[in-house]
């Protein structure tokens, strides 16, 4: 694996390896014995787009394996493509670094930065995907489950990059996985039919106590994503009767609940839910460290 950009490049065989390793390094965290395996590397850290737990887990996660992480803020380097082309930061950051962690508004950056800079490039948030969300929801549900293998998971919402990278993980790694979202709002075509090539796991329905019975593990996001600020209005009509709350929980009453955080509670989940025994949300937040460790140590270790 040269690259991390999309889950659906990578096998499930990669894609195991990674959890593996994640429980692994998270193990040996807890324990005081994790190597210093990444001493002397440099990841450099592009963001269009503000950040917590991204940053966070990254610049940790470089640190708790002797390397650097540098953090590149918009006005450091505007608008990817605007003030240079993406292809010339890929080429400096190339020669400056030894992988490049990008958080962009469109996929193609990502894409171009890959193709440029000589270097591992991992998608750290898209317009298309959020690989790095998902597969830190993977190990969550992993632990929390005991299993990944015929767990049901209902996502209630947007159709959006987070979705998408569920679906492609769900299809991976033998989740099956539902969603409810309003007309106009559901998840692509071809990501569905593209997921159930993998394997038939995916199914878009529009009510959320149809895809909530029988749940394993009940998932949403906010509604109103950053750059769709001027949305709003038009999006929280649209999602009226898609809240994760207690109502919904009465049909999925053991089903644990997730969020990838922000959170914008009394919108899209409410507070009752958000800190019912049920929900897993700050293991997620906890395991994006966690998996980012394992994704490094997998990309720039082996270097």
């Amino acid at each position: 694996m040269r690259h991390f950009l999309c889950i659906q490049d990578c096998t499930s065989q990669q894609l195991n390896h990674l959890l593996e390793l994640s429980i692994q390094l998270k193990g040996l965290h807890r324990q005081g014995r994790l190597k210093r395996t990444l001493e002397g590397k440099i990841l450099a850290m592009v963001f269009e787009k503000a950040s917590l737990r991204t940053r966070m887990s990254f610049q940790v996660a470089m640190a708790d394996l002797g390397g650097l992480a540098i953090h590149l803020k918009p006005d450091d380097i505007g608008i990817l493509g605007q003030r240079e082309p993406v292809k010339d930061i890929a080429r400096v950051l190339g020669r400056y670094a030894h992988g490049i962690m990008a958080r962009t508004y469109s996929h193609q950056t990502l894409i171009e930065l890959a193709q440029y800079a000589g270097v591992p490039v991992i998608n750290a948030l898209s317009d298309w995907s959020h690989p790095c969300q998902a597969m830190a929801d993977m190990l969550t549900i992993k632990e929390h489950c005991g299993r990944l293998e015929g767990i049901k998971l209902a996502f209630i919402g947007d159709g959006n990059n987070v979705a998408r990278a569920l679906a492609f993980a769900s299809a991976k790694l033998g989740l099956s996985m539902a969603i409810a979202s309003p007309e106009g709002y559901e998840l692509d075509d071809q990501t569905i039919q593209a997921a159930n090539a993998e394997r038939p796991c995916l199914v878009q329905l529009r009510d959320p106590v149809e895809v909530v019975q029988g749940a394993d593990v009940i998932y949403t996001d906010t509604w109103i994503s950053m750059g769709q600020e001027a949305q709003t209005e038009q999006r929280l009509r649209a999602f009226q009767g898609y809240q994760v709350n207690a109502e919904l929980l009465r049909h999925a009453p053991n089903a644990k609940i997730m969020h990838c955080l922000p959170a914008h509670r009394g919108h899209e989940i409410t507070d009752e839910v958000a800190e019912s025994p049920n929900s897993v949300i700050f293991d997620q937040a906890e395991n994006r460290l966690h998996f980012q460790r394992a994704l490094l140590q997998e990309l720039l270790g082996k270097q």
